[in-house]
């Protein structure tokens, strides 16, 4: 079923939130915490967001007025975030720059294009959050290793 917007009607109810754990050989571990964007959830974004290094803002162009909350929460706290854009079927397809102007992002958020589907895709993600982060808090002194 769908709705007038192009969204599939929801059939199933969220849990609350997703977790992942990435090891590293050299000992580092990455863990994730996928939260819905739902006020409902809201509660749990301060407690989780202890500690962490960044975020990453999944958008669906069909919603884009979803992302607002959750933009507005990161800038707020002085976390570093990156825009995701999942492009999936029957999504329609934007230009960075108009994703940009319809977020009112300034030109220091990086917006990337992603298949959340693609284990390859998300990866591709991660790496440019963790790019950005690392961009984000050189010192002014520090050569660049790209």
């Amino acid at each position: 079923m769908t709705t007038p917007g192009g969204v599939s009607a929801k059939t199933t109810t969220t849990v609350a939130m997703d977790f992942g754990r990435i090891s590293f050989p050299s000992g580092l571990v990455l863990y994730l915490f996928g939260m819905p964007g739902q006020e409902r959830f809201w509660f749990m974004w301060d407690e989780l967001a202890i500690g962490a290094i960044g975020a990453v803002v999944l958008a669906d162009t069909r919603r884009v007025a979803d992302c607002f909350a959750s933009i507005d929460y990161f800038e707020s706290n002085g976390t570093p975030f990156i825009i995701a854009v999942n492009c999936f079927d029957g999504a329609l397809r934007f230009e960075l720059d108009d994703i940009r102007i319809a977020l009112s992002l300034g030109p220091e958020v990086p917006i990337v294009l992603c298949d959340a589907r693609e284990r390859d895709s998300v990866k591709q993600v991660l790496v440019s959050l963790v790019r950005y982060v690392m961009r984000s808090n050189r010192p002014r002194n520090q050569i660049s290793m790209t």
